[in-house]
């Protein structure tokens, strides 16, 4: 029985370990992610930097925070959002080495 669990358990992993590759795995929220890597940005900062519209970019911003990929600050009416945590840059960072490797 306990086997079962450990196989039940591991298989969740898997399941969140493959969701979460899946949210990484989309251009639009890569850009965004590398955007927030320089410092915490807004919904206009960031449509303007790529080139999108901020309902676009809100709809994206919901899932990486869903996700727990990023976090967001309120300050009056404006809203800042940020790399979540360290991991998020180191990822990020690693995969780009990998990729860049020859």
């Amino acid at each position: 029985m306990k086997e079962t669990k450990k196989e039940i358990s591991d298989y969740n992993l898997i399941t969140d370990l493959s969701d979460f590759f899946k949210i990484l795995g989309d251009s639009t929220r890569l850009q965004i992610l590398m955007s927030l890597q320089n410092g915490e940005l807004c919904v206009s900062s960031l449509s303007n930097k790529l080139n999108m519209t901020p309902s676009a970019i809100s709809h994206q911003l919901k899932s990486l925070r869903t996700a727990k990929l990023v976090k967001v600050r309120k300050k009056g009416k404006n809203a800042y959002y940020a790399l979540n945590d360290d991991h998020i840059e180191k990822i990020l960072n690693l995969s780009f080495e990998h990729i860049n490797e020859k």
